[in-house]
């Protein structure tokens, strides 16, 4: 065989192995396509890619959840999602090409995603039994028939060969030339090749074609489907969040004194708007729980009346009206994980009474409180922090407004002086009595602290890292915390100079941050500026570096400026 007539066959070869790649992609959007349109009729948790996703986050080391959250801030959970996309993408390549030759043994491995995909479903927290499984099961078996069809198509084929045309002896033109030889014969190690098929052999171009369009188009139709049924199944509960009128508090907060909000440019609202404030949690898809349909149960260890109360039993109630800070452990020295919002809801310690629950200060059973969300996750309260006097809710409303559902609508705890991890439940509808010696919730299990109060911090909001201020006045400035002990005082330090006080702004109450302002007297050059805050137990902001596992970041906020 010459050089010209190899090569056309290599293209062709190149040609086939592109067309299987493409037909594992196809398999396997196919399969998240189906699996998206199933999970309409089980629940929109159970599709393959939140199911491993969230699999993927219990399973994931604190260290590494952490850096993610640093790293990625409030994108972490669609860069999971998208991670675990591009694994399917080349995993569904592989298998395409593997095919090519082994048909079953590439449909056998789409198969074995399903599998994958039905048990992280089915073993998640929230996980309402088998029928989670099905979306990934069924999904895997439409992408394993299609993958087993389309490479199918590509399997090469003998072209047909004809009977040599009988040779004429009684003409004085033949010549042996004009006869078949053995060399026109086809070698017999063309047997062996994939397929069984000789050189000249061809796959099936147009059926090719025509199924992998018809199943990009169905693929795409029944993933439109899905998503648009599986948004529409949250209608109900947006609707009772947009009927919702918050009554009017029985205990309003106080007007935020005039002097707390300082007028500096750069400097973090003293009030945080709901749609800038941090989201913090494990929940890939949102959940979306009607308030006509949500429940409340209160439970446990040295619960003496155990109660059950609807989302209107709740509104019925007392409710009070409080300025809270709220701050996530993740929240590294100087990040942004921290915010203060206007909470509406109703005194957990009151509701704990209710059913007879003592704190543990007074002799009662049970030490810990544990809060159940809809979506499975279990965040434990030490109870005597929760029924000690400080304003411990069960949040309905967030800055005049119901919660939105990216911050726990249609109810939510706030624990001021507590960590989010040990306080903050979202879409919450359970509560337990019982210890920390008989319960690990989903935090402690992965290696953070059972009991995690706030530590006092400080955070320099301008000028910002790297920035170039001109010579002369420059305002400092930015926020401190120490949620439910209040800032006493804030320092500011210029290269190794010495600590000067700055000003603080007026203070709305203890379970706030407390804006702070420093003028410093500029020259050119670098400078690295530190805050540190002291609380008003008289607790000065520590030095010592330590990142956030287990219980929270210490440590002083710096940044580096340059000076024209």
């Amino acid at each position: 065989m010459t050089e010209n007539e190899k090569e056309p066959h290599g293209r062709r070869g190149a040609v086939r192995l592109l067309l299987g790649a493409c037909s594992g992609a196809l398999a396997g959007f196919a399969a998240l396509a189906v699996a998206e349109l199933v999970s309409v009729a089980v629940r929109p948790q159970a599709g393959p890619v939140v199911a491993v996703g969230g699999a993927a986050i219990d399973r994931t080391p604190a260290a590494v959840k952490d850096w993610a959250v640093r790293r990625f801030g409030t994108d972490d959970k669609l860069v999971l999602q998208l991670g675990i996309l591009a694994v399917l993408a080349l995993c569904a390549l592989v298998l395409g090409i593997v095919a090519l030759r082994w048909r079953r043994t590439g449909a056998a491995g789409v198969l074995l995603f399903g599998a994958v995909g039905a048990v992280a479903a089915t073993g998640r927290p929230d996980s309402t039994g088998a029928a989670d499984a099905l979306p990934s099961v069924v999904g895997a078996l439409a992408g394993a028939v299609l993958l087993y069809v389309l490479t199918g198509r590509l399997a090469l084929r003998e072209h047909p060969t004809h009977a040599a045309p009988d040779v004429p002896t009684d003409t004085a033109t033949d010549t042996a030339a004009d006869v078949p030889t053995a060399a026109d014969a086809p070698a017999a190690t063309d047997a062996a090749r994939p397929g069984g098929a000789r050189p000249g052999g061809d796959w099936d171009r147009r059926g090719f074609v025509v199924a992998a369009t018809a199943a990009a188009a169905a693929s795409t139709g029944a993933a439109l489907l899905g998503r648009t049924w599986n948004a529409s199944r949250g209608d109900g509960a947006a609707a009772s969040r947009e009927r919702l009128v918050l009554p009017r508090p029985a205990s309003a907060a106080l007007a935020v004194p005039g002097g707390a909000g300082l007028r500096i440019p750069g400097i973090s609202p003293f009030t945080t708007p709901n749609g800038d404030f941090y989201r913090v949690d494990t929940a890939l898809v949102v959940p979306k729980v009607d308030a006509g349909a949500w429940r409340l149960r209160i439970h446990g260890k040295g619960v003496a009346r155990p109660l059950t109360l609807s989302f209107d039993d709740l509104l019925r109630r007392e409710l009070v009206e409080r300025d809270i800070t709220l701050t996530c452990v993740s929240n590294e020295v100087g990040g942004p994980y921290v915010g203060n919002a206007r909470w509406i809801g109703v005194r957990l310690a009151g509701l704990l009474a209710e059913c007879g629950v003592v704190p543990p200060s007074r002799g009662g059973p049970a030490d810990q409180l544990v809060a159940r969300s809809v979506d499975g996750m279990t965040i434990g309260s030490p109870l005597e922090d929760v029924m000690d006097g400080r304003d411990a809710l069960l949040a309905v409303g967030m800055n005049g407004e119901p919660l939105p559902f990216a911050h726990g609508f249609p109810v939510r705890m706030v624990v001021p002086g507590l960590y989010g991890y040990v306080s903050a439940c979202k879409w919450i509808e359970d509560l337990e009595l019982t210890t920390f010696d008989a319960y690990d919730p989903y935090w402690v299990k992965r290696g953070w602290a059972r009991r995690a109060p706030v530590k006092t911090q400080s955070r320099i909001d301008t000028p910002k890292p790297f920035a170039r201020p001109r010579a002369g006045t420059v305002m400092v400035a930015g926020v401190a915390w120490a949620q439910h002990r209040g800032i006493d005082k804030v320092e500011v330090r210029v290269d190794d100079g010495p600590w000067q006080e700055a000003r603080l702004a007026a203070e709305d109450t203890r379970d706030t941050w407390r804006q702070w302002s420093f003028p410093w007297q500029a020259t050119k050059g670098g400078h690295t500026l530190t805050v540190r805050a002291t609380d008003r137990t008289g607790q000065v902001q520590t030095d010592r570096r330590t990142r956030t596992v287990p219980d929270g970041a210490s440590g002083r906020h710096s940044v580096v400026v340059t000076v024209d």
